[in-house]
């Protein structure tokens, strides 16, 4: 038997697009402590854990009336999430049993469990599993783990694989979370994956091939660009299918190692009253030298998704993110990946062996004129739609972005990271928030994680 600790204590501090007569400028604490316990008996498992999220000193005064501002920074989300201004809840995180088979790759869990789309395989290569996690994960379905509640699915997920190959396919409900604190309840949103992953040319490509079906049958108003009467009388549940795959290589060459990175998806099915077809692609490749001490990487890339060209037809083209991390992709959440075009560079380094250095910049565009800029990750609770959206007004330039973040794996069970952004907001921004278009945000955290049977075991 296995007890383990996850403690995370992050101090956030914002700076959003200025809006005068409310608090744009403001400070708050999170704090989330999971303790779960966990058993492996022959070919069987079992995980039990808690979390207790906390969020201290949410600003009061961090939602504008006026409907286009909305919720001023993450501090405002979280306010109107719960409504007070220090909100704290314990649930049930996870809780499953699992059957594994022996000498093969093959296991069945059910239960309540954390899931992230990408992840079914540990690539030997250190370059694709970076790129595997922090570029092809999350997506599309993740834990929401940046979030302080953070996300499960109540369900069922099963793995096949065998050397170089693997399926995986789950299919489970949405628990409610991430921005609420009270994770308990079960969503009316359900989600079904499937994907088989495999790895080619001695562990320097990996592909990947999924589907992933997805519907929403709560009775809120949906994000979109029609008139709020037109979606507010529009009930009817959203089916969506979305179809894709991924590409990741790490080749070596003379003194270092270029990698190229590709993944794209294609969407059809429902959307209430409309009908729904929207794709999204994203291309990108680096270079990592070999012979250099620090081993600094450089990376560039180009993202598309669809957006809808007309509020008044009976289609929606909107790339529609699903259940996602969305930080993974836009660390400085204020965008998402819906009718979103970047172009970035990246650079990563390490100048000694605990610190991690990354600094990104971004170049973003609204890939429709006629439609919104999206914000959110998706469904977490029955009250809202989990995604919000503010009018372009005819732009599509919507900001620059640059930031830097150095993370410090202090000792084996404690980590230091450190995040910094300022975002340049341009026409969209600007024709919104007219007072101030730039913004910031912060943050600094610490992550303490201990697992008593892996303690015992080393010593």
């Amino acid at each position: 038997m296995s007890i383990s600790v996850y403690d995370r204590t992050r101090v956030d501090a914002w700076q959003w697009f200025d809006v005068p007569g409310y608090t744009t400028n403001y400070g708050y604490v999170e704090s989330l402590i999971r303790l779960g316990v966990a058993q492996r008996i022959h070919q069987w498992d079992w995980q039990i854990e808690v979390a207790q999220p906390a969020v201290i000193g949410l600003p009061t005064h961090a939602v504008s009336s006026v409907t286009a501002q909305g919720q001023l920074g993450l501090g405002g989300t979280y306010f109107a999430s719960n409504t007070r201004s220090s909100p704290a809840a314990a649930f049930l995180k996870q809780g499953y049993v699992r059957y594994r088979a022996s000498g093969a790759d093959k296991s069945v869990q059910l239960g309540r469990f954390e899931f992230v789309e990408g992840l079914e395989t540990k690539p030997a290569n250190a370059t694709i599993g970076w790129l595997q996690a922090n570029r092809v994960a999350n997506r599309l379905v993740g834990n929401f783990g940046f979030s302080n509640a953070q996300r499960s699915f109540d369900g069922l997920d099963g793995h096949f694989g065998s050397g170089t190959w693997d399926v995986t396919a789950m299919a489970a409900r949405a628990d409610q979370g991430v921005f609420n604190m009270n994770g308990n309840p079960e969503l009316n949103v359900d989600v079904q994956y499937l994907a088989f992953t495999k790895s080619a040319l001695g562990q320097h490509v990996l592909v990947r091939a999924f589907g992933i079906g997805y519907h929403d049958g709560r009775e809120v108003t949906k994000t979109d660009n029609r008139a709020l009467a037109v979606r507010a009388a529009d009930r009817g549940n959203i089916r969506i299918g979305t179809y894709g795959g991924d590409v990741i290589a790490a080749i070596p060459a003379g003194h270092g190692q270029f990698d190229f990175l590709f993944w794209g998806a294609l969407q059809n099915g429902s959307w209430g009253a409309l009908s729904h077809s929207a794709n999204a692609a994203d291309v990108e490749g680096g270079y990592k030298p070999s012979t250099a001490a620090a081993g600094p990487w450089l990376r560039a890339g180009w993202f598309r998704s669809s957006g809808d060209n007309n509020a008044t037809d009976d289609k929606h083209n909107t790339f529609f993110q699903i259940l996602p991390t969305p930080r993974v992709y836009a660390r400085d959440p204020f965008y998402n990946l819906m009718n979103s075009t970047d172009e970035f560079v990246q650079v990563m380094d390490h100048p000694v062996k605990k610190v991690a250095l990354r600094s990104d910049l971004h170049w973003l565009q609204l890939t429709s004129a006629n439609d919104l800029w999206y914000q959110g990750g998706g469904a977490y609770d029955n009250k809202v739609f989990g995604y919000v959206g503010r009018p372009s007004n005819g732009h599509s330039s919507l900001a620059s972005v640059a930031d830097v973040s150095a993370d410090y794996q202090v000792t084996s069970s404690l980590a230091l990271n450190v995040y910094y952004a300022h975002p340049w907001g341009k026409s969209v921004v600007g024709a919104i928030y007219p007072a101030g278009r730039n913004s910031q945000f912060g943050f600094v955290e610490l992550v303490y994680r201990l697992d008593k049977a892996q303690r015992r075991a080393a010593q």
